[in-house]
Order: structure tokens, then sequence, then C-alpha cells
């Protein structure tokens, strides 16, 4: 038999209500990848992530993109070379190149053989290195690539798809 808690303090009840709304919230966006992904174990469940930051620097050989949690405040940053960096500001600010870039290419690649890019995700971090999967849906099949995550990221723009992070890379991250 179900019990129900009554809780008479507004400030926790606001608290509680915001939970079971953001709750809802990430199974909504999960639940399309309940057939696909493996049961999650706690650390490997994936969190929606969006693009917060861009910081291009002439100066240095290494630029920074910053990703942020949707549903909460987590960021963290990760470093990319110049050209993913340039390849996502310009699509993030709706600038077209007259010839596809390479980011475009594997775009229309994954289209021209019946795939669609479903979302990427950065699923793995070792000796301060991110490692990430595109993940296509093609003949009605899951297919996974490894990618770098900048590659994920820049396809992801390009393509305007999700951004998932395993849960355990980004607790590791976040004590980087």
């Amino acid at each position: 038999m179900a019990q129900h808690i009554c809780i008479s303090d507004p400030a926790v009840q606001g608290r509680l209500r915001l939970s079971l709304i953001s709750a809802l919230k990430r199974w909504r966006c999960l639940r399309f990848l309940q057939a696909e992904l493996p049961e999650p174990e706690g650390r490997h469940v994936p969190v929606q992530m969006e693009l917060r930051r861009i910081v291009i620097s002439e100066i240095q050989e290494q630029q920074v993109i910053y990703l942020k949690e949707v549903e909460g405040e987590r960021c963290f940053p990760i470093v990319i070379g110049i050209f993913e960096a340039t390849s996502i500001e310009r699509r993030v600010k709706g600038i077209s190149s007259p010839r596809p870039l390479t980011h475009d290419l594997i775009a229309s690649v994954i289209t021209e053989l019946g795939g669609e890019l479903q979302d990427v995700i950065i699923n793995d971090l070792q000796d301060h290195t991110y490692y990430a999967r595109l993940r296509i849906r093609q003949d009605g099949e899951l297919r996974e690539v490894d990618s770098r995550p900048s590659d994920a990221i820049a396809l992801a723009v390009t393509c305007r798809v999700p951004i998932y992070v395993n849960e355990s890379v980004l607790e590791e991250a976040l004590r980087s």
C-alpha cells in the first residue's frame, strides 16, 4: 500500500516540485534512448549538455569550449583545436560557407548513406583525454562511431542534435 508524505514547509515543497519536474523532463529526453542504451548503472547515465561558450585565442594553439548541463548548473571545459573551434563558432553564428566544410561533408555522407545522426555522447575520460561516440540511426539500427569530442560537438551543432556526457565523465571532469 502506498504511503503519502505530508510536507508543510513551502520551500521544501518547491524544491521537491522542481526536482520532480526536472526528473520528468530528463525522463522524456532519455526515453528514446532506452532501447539503445544498456541499463544505466548510476555513473553511466547520460546527462544532456549544451554548448555554453567558445573561447578562441589567436595567440594559443588550443581553444576551449564549455559544455553546461541542460537541467543543472554543472559546466566544464574541453580543449580543442582551432579548426574545430572556428567550425563550431561559424555554425553557431549562422555563417555559411560557399563549399562544404569537413563537418558539413560528414553530415552529408551520413545522410546520403541513409543514416541520421541521432545524438553524440562523450562517453569516456582517460589520462586527460575525452572520448566520444556519434550515434547514427540507419535502417532501424543504431550504429556508434568513435569520434574526437570536438568533431562530435561540431557535428551535433551542424545537425542540431543533442550532446550527452556520461555522468562518470562529468564527475571526473569536475574533479580535474
